[in-house]
């Protein structure tokens, strides 16, 4: 069997938490699925209607979270951290089952995700995995935020820069070559804000799960959190776990250049967006054991993705 094919759970995931923003309890399941199934969303608080697929053209909201909705207008938020360790673990197809409108925040990171996923194993199917090769730069300006993805070889790069002003953060910049390096402090790195945001976005209606358990808060040039920082880049490797699960809204793998920065999970919709208005920008490979593309033909990109 190719090692190049695509995988699902060995058995079910199950994990309760809190939603980060609607401070609800929310019970998710990760089920096994078969070949082709890609991720997919239950609403098993709803009855009829309740699948929704995460899609490029499906995000209804990116602000402050990845939010993702079928055509009957049920939603699924706060998706992003759980499709990163899906997206860096290779998993292609798995059911969520989820009891709530948002996935849980945990400890505001994807360390738990990657952690169950770890424990369970990963089972490989028959079926060989699809790879979307970016074939044309593709640039989106908003301000002073700037994105871009362009041709790569055999890999996905991923060049991510942030810019705070007046705190400890200041600019940070980091590049990750996702199927080659070891990615233990992009999961385990923590979604984060300024004490100064905290209010702001409670008057939003936001944050309602909010705590130093599942966020870094930064006031002046103090990290809140008793133990700091579990990595030196924690902030901006954070970005880049978000960057991740915004891309496998794809619903596959990708062979790409990606540059950014000061952007989030709205600027990187834009991209994608953008990049699939036009079939020329890219094209979707079947990689087959016996017609291997040229640009896999690296025996580190073969070992991650497998």
């Amino acid at each position: 069997m190719s090692v190049l094919n695509q995988k699902t759970l060995k058995e079910t995931i199950a994990i309760d938490g809190v939603g980060l923003h609607n401070g609800k309890k929310v019970h998710i399941e990760i089920k096994p699925a078969k070949p082709n199934t890609g991720i997919v969303f239950k609403r098993t608080d709803i009855k009829n209607n309740n699948l929704v697929v995460p899609g490029v053209f499906n995000v209804s909201n990116a602000s402050y979270c990845t939010t993702i909705s079928n055509d009957y207008g049920v939603t699924v938020s706060t998706i992003e951290h759980l499709m990163g360790a899906l997206f860096g673990m290779g998993v292609d197809n798995v059911l969520v089952e989820i009891n709530n409108e948002e996935v849980p925040i945990l400890d505001g990171s994807a360390k738990i995700f990657v952690s169950e996923i770890k424990r369970v194993g990963t089972k490989k199917s028959e079926t060989p995995i699809k790879i979307i090769k970016i074939e044309k730069k593709i640039n989106f300006r908003d301000g002073e935020k700037f994105i871009s993805i362009e041709p790569n070889k055999i890999s996905l790069d991923i060049d991510f820069e942030i810019k705070y002003k007046d705190s400890l953060i200041k600019t940070q910049r980091n590049l990750v070559k996702v199927y080659e390096d070891d990615l233990t402090e992009i999961y385990n790195s923590r979604t984060f804000c300024l004490f100064q945001d905290v209010e702001k976005l409670k008057k939003m209606n936001l944050a309602k799960g909010g705590t130093l358990k599942n966020a870094i808060v930064v006031k002046g040039q103090k990290i809140l959190n008793k133990n700091g920082l579990r990595n030196k880049k924690e902030f901006v490797n954070h970005k880049i776990l978000d960057c991740m699960g915004d891309l496998y809204l794809t619903g596959y793998k990708i062979i790409g250049k990606l540059i950014c920065s000061q952007g989030g999970h709205k600027l990187t919709n834009q991209l994608l967006r953008r990049v699939f208005e036009d079939n020329a920008n890219f094209s979707l490979v079947e990689v087959k054991e016996k017609n291997i593309p040229h640009f896999l033909i690296n025996r580190n990109i073969l070992k991650s993705i497998a």
